[in-house]
């Protein structure tokens, strides 16, 4: 591949193990534990992202003069638009209509994983901009080298949008759902915090899940065993069944994760007279807690609250985190103290007759999605003034 600039080079790895792990963890750092070679490498090999799931590993390297690598892009080769949680199916429809050819396309993201974070990943110091675009370059160099439609760097932060939108990207907004720390000390800190109506709404589904005889112990590191696997894996499998189609993740990666990251893994186990029947996948981060992946055995009440948020905000206390991210949607995270923030996406498209339809659309969306902002933070359960 050609120069991203005069004094970089830009490879490609069709796997993460030909990138050496120190050198891809030194441009991922360690606040985010899904930019992690550790992650990246436990899909791979435990077979959830390949050619056959439709996310053909295509990394970027960028190499410094002296050879080394001083920056690397998560990136795929992608045959569909599962799994991505920023939804262009209707771009792809679109095109495909007017007799174009929408994948194969590329992908900069973590797979089965709506967690914002850096994409563009470069070692800290004066060069990280230049390496940036070497990056972005490189990516577009491949879409016309293979005559792909696009390429999307998804849940990228603000800053490296900017980098791309002024590189002719488009720029594409979005809305999550995230809960701050506002140095509570304790769960009923937290609710002193919110207005008296929806204190005792949460107040009183926690305590319905008590009063079920519903435990929920949180599980870190060495303390999760495979049977705990065998049983989040069940759930996380049944749940996908019934709601969302193809389950992603298979049980291998369960145990990569564990050996490779077990010290970020935080499991809530919902157990019933002893025996399992829920589970909550968490990621820790430097200042973080990622809310990932749900599953359960049955409908229990107010169990999905408990679980997912509630259990997620009592860890976050205890351990000094600054805040709780827990996925996409869900404007009902609002009434349980998860405010929204601004989420984006980058997408560089080759076509015109494609590029102009979608820059509109984009923009029609963002006033929508900016509305919507607005109207849920007036929805906010948090006290303000004379509030009680």
């Amino acid at each position: 591949m050609p120069d991203g600039s005069e004094h970089v080079a830009v490879r490609v790895a069709e796997r993460i193990a030909e990138i050496p792990a120190e050198a891809w963890d030194a441009c991922a750092g360690r606040d985010d534990p899904f930019v992690s070679y550790a992650f990246l490498g436990a899909l791979e090999d435990a077979g959830c992202v390949s050619a056959d799931s439709g996310w053909l590993p295509h990394h970027l390297a960028v190499e410094g003069p002296d050879g080394a690598i001083a920056g690397v892009a998560p990136l795929y080769v992608k045959g569909h638009s599962q799994g991505e949680y920023v939804f262009d199916w209707g771009w792809a429809d679109a095109y495909e209509r007017a007799g174009g050819r929408y994948y194969p396309k590329l992908q900069c993201a973590v797979p089965f994983t709506p967690v914002p974070g850096r994409r563009l990943l470069t070692r800290p110091g004066p060069g990280a901009e230049q390496t940036q675009a070497a990056l972005a370059a490189g990516m577009v160099e491949l879409v016309q080298r293979h005559r792909l439609s696009s390429v999307h760097v998804a849940f990228a932060p603000e800053s490296q949008v900017r980098l791309l939108e002024e590189r002719g990207w488009l720029v594409r907004r979005g809305i999550q759902y995230h809960w701050h720390n506002q140095g509570y000390r304790s769960f009923d800190d937290f609710l002193a915090g919110l207005t008296s109506r929806k204190r005792k709404t949460i107040a009183r589904e926690r305590r319905r899940v008590a009063e079920a005889g519903i435990a929920t112990p949180i599980l870190c590191g060495a303390d999760i065993k495979p049977r705990h696997w065998d049983a989040f894996h069940r759930f996380y499998v049944d749940t996908y069944d019934r709601k969302w189609g193809y389950p992603y993740l298979n049980r291998e990666f369960f145990d990569l994760l564990t050996e490779r990251l077990g010290d970020r893994v935080v499991l809530v186990m919902a157990e019933l007279e002893g025996r399992p029947i829920a589970g909550a996948l968490n990621l820790r981060g430097s200042d973080a807690l990622y809310g990932r992946n749900w599953g359960a055995a049955g409908d229990y009440r107010f169990l999905h609250f408990e679980a997912c948020y509630y259990r997620a905000i009592d860890f976050a206390i205890e351990n000094r985190l600054g805040r709780v991210e827990a996925g996409t949607q869900g404007p009902h995270k609002v009434q349980r103290g998860y405010l929204p923030v601004d989420t984006f996406s980058a997408h560089w498209i080759a076509d015109p007759g494609l590029r102009e339809p979608v820059r509109d659309f984009v923009r029609r969306e963002a006033r929508q999605i900016l509305r919507e902002k607005e109207l849920m933070m007036g929805a906010s359960p948090y006290r303000r003034g004379d509030d009680t």
